[in-house]
């Protein structure tokens, strides 16, 4: 096989030399085999060598990402050195300063050079930003990572640097540069925590004009810092302003009464047994709920928010409401952040849908659970329901393409829905009814599946037997829990069986009597051929040892044996089907149909044929195959076949004594 790895290989030249080589079609059969084998060893090597260097790849590839990582580190590492190099370099300038002004503008100096040295390595560093970043306050610098919000995937390296009134946000590229993407104002933005999940960590959620953007930061500390100056930023004018005190109050009519009347205690401190005033007495939680609910929303926190708004509401129940002026507005915000939190967790429960359904349920389960403790059962059972809908229509496409067993895949999925949904919507049995509605929503799309792929037109009445028990008997789990479904299938399928039953009669019709008969015993040929018909139709039931003639020989006609077989197999495929009531006249009217055409069959009239074999043939079929055809049906479908009954009776009593050969009769005139 050398000559296949040869630069110079030539198809015709090696097709001559190896039919000039070989003798005989067995040599080229041979040599066939060899090449034969030659090109799986090939194609195996090379299956080998790809799966090898794509492994390679892969491997090279995540050293080539840590490679890069670890370069933005050091390019990071280097930019603070080189601030750091220039801000000591600057700062044996302000030795020479006055030593009575060293100690009132120290600080000022230090935050000036470093908004200085900032400023220029915004203007050297970033390519495409033209702001004006004079008099601002430098605040931190740092290299981030962009996420996907949806699977938290790196996007791109971006570089922060934040001011006082804005936050600029810089492309890092592949030569290490900086390209400028957009700014921000701090106090604009909001930025919220994201707790460390199993793939990401240290990440925040930066809330800007543009939308909800995450980014990732190398350390924990770096996240914390980062938290802090973008709170420090948001702050900084609140910070710098002195504090004012607390403006006067107006006094009220009963403080100028009392001055009116007693001017001598215009003086006197308040008494510590005097009441506060009712904004006193308002709890500090309380005022603060609306916000504390919407941080944690934010945070993911859902448990905790749905606490809170059950503890604010009970508190306003209460009689500390008449005590409260703000009740009203506290209760206000409050019910506008429930609303919220249902919405955010509705979003949770529809996002939660997924190719496997076991993962989809339990990704539902929290969502589920808060909501209907918030009492908003239907919407979370309508929503629940949409997920679960199309879990299970992936899960069955992926099934058709891997020609996998639909029905139980079906029904079980069906199942485990049914008994989740039950439990999480226990002691509300109004849901049950949107279970049964969507229950049957599912079973007609399973049912026109069904019919699409594999009850199709030409379908064999086997196949179809096969289908429909498959799907029957995994249907029957439902009623364990109660959801009784087989008789809405059955009418859902009802239609398309009965023109498939009708199809398979006329073409089981059409071939009785197709085939050429000799009317004579059929011979096997070999004992092991007639052993091997006689074990299989005692599998089917039936018993023709008595007919064996010879070693070979069976005294009925090769079509009496082929129809006996066929016949008994139907019967199989039909008790199956009459399992469903509504099937059964169809059924019957098959198996009676087929049974007397091929009962009526009669040799030409130009055949010189036994009459007593034909008859012989007729009366093996109803004495023998009939009976053992009618409990056979009986049962495999537990119900008796009326029709076959009818026609056994009837056929019985028209069925005559064989009639005699006839005789030459010969005369003569001679006594």
């Amino acid at each position: 096989m050398k000559e296949f790895d040869d630069f110079n290989f030539s198809v015709e030249k090696y097709t001559k030399d190896l039919t000039r080589e070989c003798v005989g079609g067995s040599d080229l059969q041979q040599r066939k085999k060899e090449i034969e084998a030659y090109n799986e060893t090939t194609a195996a090597t090379l299956k080998q060598t790809c799966k090898k260097n794509y492994m390679e790849f892969i491997q090279t590839a995540k050293e080539i990402s840590h490679l890069e990582s670890e370069m933005y580190q050091l390019s990071h590492i280097l930019i603070e050195q080189r601030n750091i190099l220039a801000t000591m370099t600057d700062g044996k300038t302000s030795i020479h300063l006055k030593a009575e002004s060293l100690e009132a503008e120290s600080t000022t100096a230090t935050e000036d050079l470093e908004n200085s040295h900032a400023t220029r390595a915004v203007k050297e560093m970033v390519q495409g930003f033209n702001g004006n970043l004079e008099g601002k306050t430098f605040l931190n610098e740092g290299a981030l990572i962009e996420l996907d919000g949806n699977d938290y995937r790196p996007i791109q390296r971006v570089f922060f640097f934040l001011f006082n009134d804005v936050l600029i946000v810089c492309k890092v590229k592949h030569d290490k540069r900086l390209d400028f993407l957009t700014e921000y104002d701090p106090k604009k933005i909001a930025v919220i925590n994201i707790k460390d999940l199993d793939g990401v960590k240290n990440a925040i959620n930066i809330i800007t004009p543009d939308g909800s953007k995450i980014y990732q930061s190398i350390t924990a500390a770096g996240k914390t810092e980062w938290i802090e100056k973008l709170e420090e930023a948001f702050r900084f004018d609140q910070q710098k302003k002195p504090k004012k005190g607390q403006a006067p109050q107006p006094p009220t009519r009963a403080k100028q009464q009392s001055k009116a009347t007693t001017p001598e205690k215009e003086t006197t401190p308040q008494s510590p047994g005097e009441p506060k005033s009712l904004e006193d007495e308002t709890p500090e939680w309380l005022s603060t709920a609306s916000e504390e609910i919407q941080t944690l929303v934010a945070q993911r926190h859902f448990e905790d928010a749905q606490e809170l708004i059950k503890r604010t509401q009970e508190f306003l129940r209460n009689e500390n409401r008449k005590k409260l002026p703000l009740a009203d507005a506290i209760e206000t915000k409050v019910k506008q952040q429930e609303l919220k939190l249902i919405n955010v967790l509705l979003k949770e429960l529809s996002n939660s849908h997924n190719r496997n359904l076991q993962i989809a349920l339990r990704a539902a389960k929290r969502p589920l659970k808060i909501l209907v403790e918030m009492g908003r059962y239907r919407q979370a059972s309508a929503t629940l329901l949409k997920v679960c809908a199309v879990s299970l229509r992936v899960a069955q496409r992926e099934a058709r393409r891997n020609n996998a067993d639909i029905s139980e895949l079906f029904f079980c999925d069906l199942t485990q829905v049914a008994c989740d949904f039950l439990t999480a919507f226990e002691k509300q049995p109004a849901c049950v009814s949107a279970l049964v509605v969507w229950c049957n929503a599912e079973l007609q799309y399973f049912a026109s599946q069904l019919i699409k792929h594999y009850l199709t037109k030409g379908t064999s009445l086997e196949s179809v037997a096969k289908c429909v028990e498959r799907v029957r008997k995994p249907s029957t789990k439902l009623t364990e829990i109660g959801l009784d479904i087989s008789y809405h299938l059955e009418g859902l399928l009802r239609t398309t069986l009965e023109s498939l039953i009708e199809e398979s009669k006329e073409r089981l019709l059409d071939s009785v009597g197709r085939t050429e008969e000799s009317w004579q015993p059929y011979n096997l040929q070999t004992k092991s051929n007639l052993k091997r018909l006689l074990l299989e139709l005692d599998v089917l039931g039936i018993d023709v040892r008595a007919q064996a003639t010879g070693d070979t020989w069976i005294n009925l006609t090769q079509s009496t044996v082929v129809f006996i077989r066929h016949f008994l197999q139907l019967t199989e495929y039909c008790g199956c089907l009459a399992k469903y009531e509504t099937l059964l006249q169809s059924l019957e009217l098959l198996l009676k149909e087929l049974f007397i055409a091929q009962h009526t069959l009669k040799p030409p009239s130009d055949m010189a044929v036994d009459p007593n074999f034909v008859m012989k043939n007729k009366i093996f079929l109803v004495d023998n195959l009939l009976p053992i055809a009618i409990d056979k049906f009986r049962q495999i479908s537990g119900r008796q076949c009326e029709g076959l009954r009818e026609l056994h009776t009837k056929m019985s009593r028209q069925q005559g004594a064989p009639v005699p050969r006839q005789r030459s009769v010969y005369t003569t005139d001679v006594f």
